[in-house]
């Protein structure tokens, strides 16, 4: 896979103020390098080995984000390495993030993933839950809560505006509820509907095949 250089171009003017990550799953170092060269500022990574090869090569001055479903044993590997973990999903995960953080002294940002369409293949929590989740969150004091992340059906892409309809609605909702956390990021939105989660508020994309050729 190459660089497409003007559909990175195009994609980072589309954003506005919103965060464009690049998903790097299926791309070496070389490729991040020239992503940053074209003005992406935010990786993320899938898989945790993978992203701990690149990090051991990468010199340069942007973050890594970890967007995949992370098993609660790989968190000590990247604790101190990634700007903020997308994929929190369980309260599993949750401890462990906290345990990790506090061990290395240090504060973690994170999303909390929701699984708005209620799909049996993915991860998250439901919408039903979340409140006992925040509840929770507020005993860890070494987790900085920064918003939601969801990932949309696979489905056309006109017919997800609902999903991210209703994530922008539940994110109000919380912020208002607890607005100690003072969330900010709302993280939806991917290659095939990264326009329409942009329309209902997404501050962060996640795209990964629109920016290779």
């Amino acid at each position: 896979m190459r660089v497409n250089e003007q559909a990175v171009k195009n994609i980072l003017k589309s954003v506005g103020n919103a965060k464009l990550v690049a998903a790097t799953k299926y791309v070496g170092i070389e490729e991040i390098n020239e992503l940053e060269k074209l003005g992406v500022k935010y990786f993320g990574e899938n898989r945790v080995q993978a992203f701990l090869e690149k990090y051991e090569k990468y010199h340069g001055a942007q973050e890594f984000h970890m967007i995949g479903t992370l098993q609660p044993n790989k968190v000590k590997y990247i604790i101190d390495k990634v700007s903020l973990i997308h994929s929190i999903d369980s309260y599993s995960l949750i401890k462990e993030v906290e345990k990790q953080a506090k061990k290395h002294d240090l504060k973690m940002p994170i999303l909390i993933q929701v699984n708005v369409a209620k799909e049996e293949s993915k991860h998250g929590f439901a919408v039903e839950e979340i409140e006992d989740v925040f509840d929770y969150l507020k005993e860890c004091p070494h987790l900085i809560v920064k918003g939601l992340m969801m990932m949309a059906p696979h489905i056309d892409s006109n017919d997800t505006a609902v999903y991210f309809k209703q994530t922008k609605e539940l994110f109000d909702q919380l912020n208002c509820k607890y607005s100690e956390f003072e969330m900010t990021e709302l993280s939806m939105g991917m290659s095939n509907d990264y326009h329409e989660a942009l329309k209902y508020g997404a501050t962060m994309i996640r795209v990964g095949s629109a920016l290779f050729e």
